[in-house]
């Protein structure tokens, strides 16, 4: 066997199962204990201070200078309790991950060392803007950039730094993270639902969005891992034949959890609830070393930045333990891919679930006001909802036979579907009966329980008892790119709800009539986006056209739905981002998707040309010697006995010119699209041909996996990677 991969395989068959963080007392006892939240400030800082960063939780009130100082000082004195030597402002650039710049608390004065934290550090530091995709927001040549302190999310120690969760924006003020807009999302849409929310309730002053967001991985052994440069470089494997058996059998699914996989998630876990992760699901996923975890749903800016820091956790322990996690959305062709369900819901300062429906004709009149205007908002933005969630890695996940398809859709039940068929047939009542009419259709929806509505997987929107499943968000993804359209999304239907609601009381309409009126006509407009089908289908697929639903079937050419006029009236309307900020992301969209198909079509291109060739060829010199030794010893009847040898001969040089062939062409087709200027055409250009090279040169290196001697592959196998 070629001597890497022996290796490889003889060093993972040596990693044993252990456990690094093993706490002996309950959880309770330790839950959030690295986390200084918002009852531990009260002993670190006077009642002012304390009062102060109170209101900017839940105000979004701003800090005086003076009053950032005690608080620094305070948080200072806790994180320097709890062993940390460092601090950071931990910030979520147009990158998918996090950035972080650690300083010393350390520093010097008249040849003493103390420790100092400033109000000013707290609040505000300044990393190298022009480094970070900006979608030509910054030159390169104007550095300057800020991240400052976002208080709604609590600091935590992680690695003896205190970390800060903080924004990051331009010298000039515009926004660089995902965080800013996401922020800016959910204080339109609070001020929208709340708007909508005190025609049922005058007492409702703000409404927050809750997430629960659902993380699928694959796990593999660090050895084999490294033994695979696709894997090290692009974190998904751009060769590789499928295995004999991978998931046809579904008995992964829900299986045992692998003793040395139970240890990871067991001590991951541990340190997740230090970090006041409430993590509570934990199980095997469809694919062959696939899992899951879920934590219990909280506030939208708190789950996507626990889940940022979980993506990271989760990493450093795997070390520990000789893993890789792998959160590429499709690492291994054939089998499931990994997606990162976000469960959405809006809930009231008065501790309402607005999308839960109630036992009173109020209740349940407001719950379908809410279902109706997220259900029209999905409608009137599908095609920018799928394209938020299509990158490069999800692109070869969408629309599989494993998840969502790549055209929107919204699940909502058997018994929701019902209902809203009865509301829409209001059009056939009489006039003089309309009134009465809707009311008593309010009256009559039965009470829906959680379990009254079967869940749809083929759906990427799903309604499932109180909340919308986004089911199509990548795993690997940063979920604020994708949450921050939504709830734009959803802002401006509410906006518009409650704004046709008071038109209709101004011209007389009693008010549950009004709203029953805008409730039926944000049904028949959205009327479309409604399937209860099999989203899987080719049916369905021909349907959603017919609809006028707008498919995401290539992702460059979707990114053009950013230049729409809907789309940038949608963000500027609203403040969640300029018309300059939305170019910038349709820029950084378009860069990152050429920069990490011009990684892939390079590796392919060195993999195939610098290890599968090699391997080939050492096996066709092999056979060519036996062929001379049957030659020797049987004559000329050797042309018969080594037909097989022949066969094979054949074959291998066949896919080697192919490789050849490809690979150079595939090189060509790079360099033409590489000369092209214009970042978007350069994009459709990797999309359609570099890519199409690539998946010519990978037909062929499968077929030579199947053909090669087995000692010879110089590649751990998907049997290796799957099931070791």
């Amino acid at each position: 066997m070629a001597t890497f991969r022996q290796r490889a395989l003889d060093e993972a068959a040596t990693h044993k199962t252990e456990r690094f963080y093993v706490e002996e007392k309950p959880v309770s006892r330790y839950f959030g204990q690295n986390v200084l939240d918002i009852d531990k400030m009260k002993g670190y800082m006077s009642s002012q201070a304390y009062e102060a960063v109170l209101s900017a939780v839940r105000f979004g009130a701003k800090l005086d200078r003076g009053v950032a100082n005690e608080i620094a000082s305070g948080m200072k004195a806790w994180a320097i309790e709890m062993g940390a030597t460092h601090y950071t402002h931990l910030f979520q650039p147009l990158t998918d991950s996090t950035a972080e710049k650690h300083e010393a608390f350390i520093t010097f004065k008249d040849g003493q060392a103390f420790e100092k934290f400033s109000g000013s550090a707290l609040v505000q530091q300044e990393p190298d803007a022009s480094s970070f995709p900006n979608g030509g927001l910054r030159n390169t040549f104007e550095a300057r950039g800020y991240s400052a302190w976002d208080p709604s999310s609590p600091v935590f120690i992680l690695d003896g730094t205190l970390c800060i969760p903080s924004v990051f924006v331009s010298y000039t003020g515009e926004a660089l993270d995902t965080k800013v807009p996401n922020l800016k999302s959910m204080q339109a849409l609070s001020q929208a639902a709340a708007s909508v929310a005190s025609l049922f309730d005058r007492s409702v002053k703000s409404v927050q969005v809750n997430l629960g967001i659902e993380q699928e991985y694959f796990l593999v052994d660090e050895s084999l891992y490294n033994a695979r440069p696709d894997l090290v470089l692009c974190n998904r494997t751009v060769i590789g034949h499928t295995s004999a058996k991978d998931q046809q059998l579904e008995d992964h699914y829900f299986g045992a959890i692998p003793s040395r996989v139970s240890a990871f998630m067991k001590d991951f876990e541990t340190e997740a609830y230090k970090l006041g992760i409430l993590l509570q699901t934990r199980h095997n996923e469809v694919a062959p070393n696939q899992f899951e975890c879920a934590p219990v749903f909280c506030e939208a800016t708190k789950a996507i930045d626990q889940n940022m820091m979980l993506m990271i956790l989760m990493q450093k322990v795997s070390e520990k333990h000789h893993l890789k996690v792998i959160f590429h959305e499709k690492p291994f062709d054939g089998v499931n891919g990994s997606g990162k369900h976000c469960n959405w819901s809006m809930c009231t300062d008065t501790g309402v679930n607005l999308l839960s429906p109630g036992k009173t004709p109020t209740k349940n009149l407001q719950f379908l006001s809410f279902f109706s205007a997220v259900v029209n908002a999905v409608y009137r933005h599908h095609y920018l909802l799928m394209t938020g969630v299509s990158t490069l890695s999800n692109s070869y996940r969408l629309g599989g036979n494993e998840a969502p398809p790549a055209v929107m859709s919204v699940f909502s039940g058997s018994t929701l579907a019902e209902i809203f068929k009865a509301i829409e047939n209001m059009q056939d009542l009489p006039e003089a009966e309309a009134g009465s009419e809707s009311i008593k259709i309010v009256n009559s929806i039965p009470e829906i329980f959680p379990d009254n509505t079967d869940r749809n997987r083929t759906s990427p929107f799903a309604f499932t008892g109180n909340r919308f499943e986004f089911r199509a968000v990548g795993s690997s993804i940063n979920v604020a790119s994708a949450i921050y359209i939504l709830n734009s999304a959803v802002a401006q239907s509410l906006k518009r709800f409650r704004a046709e609601v008071d038109e209709l009381m101004a011209k007389g309409e009693e008010k549950s009539q009004a709203v029953m009126n805008v409730i039926r006509k944000f049904t028949l407009e959205s009327r479309d986006i409604m399937f209860e089908g099999n989203g899987y289908s080719k049916e369905w697929e021909e349907e959603a056209g017919r609809r006028g639903l707008r498919a995401v079937r290539n992702v460059p050419e979707a990114y053009e739905v950013y230049h729409e006029k809907e789309t940038v009236d949608l963000f500027a309307g609203l403040g969640v981002l300029t018309p300059d900020e939305v170019e910038a992301r349709f820029e950084v969209l378009n860069e990152t998707y050429v920069k990490k198909l011009q990684i892939e079509a390079r590796v392919i291109g060195d993999i195939c040309l610098n290890h599968v060739i090699p391997a080939a060829v050492k096996y066709q010199n092999l056979l060519i010697e036996n062929v001379r030794g049957v030659k020797e010893i049987f004559g000329d009847e050797y042309k018969t006995l080594c037909s097989s040898e022949f066969a094979t001969l054949k074959k291998i040089s066949s896919y080697i010119n192919d490789i050849s062939r490809d690979v150079e062409e595939l090189v060509e087709s790079r360099k033409r699209a590489n000369r092209i200027a214009d970042i978007a055409q350069r994009a459709k250009v990797y999309s359609k041909e570099v890519k199409a090279y690539m998946d010519k040169v990978r037909y062929s290196a499968d077929h030579l996996e199947m053909i090669v001697d087995d000692e010879m592959w110089p590649l751990p196998k998907y049997r290796e990677l799957l099931f070791m």
